[in-house]
């Protein structure tokens, strides 16, 4: 009771009424889990390896799966082959091509446009997962399913 009665102490310098706060005043809200992430990657790329773990650190869950064919994932899940990486990954309803940084892909989910899945197309020096020297501005590219793109970000080094 100690607890109701400071919660009723506080409400009542605040203004506000208790019914049914004494519980619910002090439970934050649980913060949404992120979804995961299934990533579809050859088996001996290194890259690909650092760019999972680039999302581990941003909070996602990853299912990595090795494939000898990846074309023919790109192909399943719509990828557009100029925007074509070295991993492919399927996130909630989306498509993520390439070293998308874990930030945008965050945006994505939190915006919901009307697009197919983002692309980092190409193997782009300062992406997530392909850091290095000589890191380069890079566009993160979003396209819709008749295959047309939009820049959905720009990413200076």
């Amino acid at each position: 009771m100690i607890l109701s009665s400071a919660i009723r102490r506080l409400a009542a310098v605040a203004g506000v009424a208790t019914a049914g706060l004494a519980g619910a005043a002090l439970v934050p809200a649980p913060a949404s889990p992120l979804p995961t992430v299934t990533v579809y990657k050859s088996p001996t790329c290194g890259c690909c390896t650092k760019w999972i773990a680039h999302l581990r650190s941003a909070g996602f869950t990853v299912v990595a799966h090795d494939t000898d064919d990846l074309n023919g994932v790109q192909s399943t899940f719509g990828v557009p082959f100029r925007l074509g990486s070295c991993h492919t990954a399927k996130v909630g309803k989306y498509v993520i091509e390439g070293h998308v940084p874990a930030d945008l892909i965050q945006k994505l989910l939190t915006e919901q446009p009307r697009v197919v899945g983002l692309a980092v197309p190409g193997m782009v020096t300062g992406s997530p997962g392909m850091e290095g020297p000589g890191a380069e501005a890079y566009d993160v590219v979003a396209w819709d399913r008749a295959g047309k793109t939009t820049v959905y970000a720009h990413r200076q080094p």
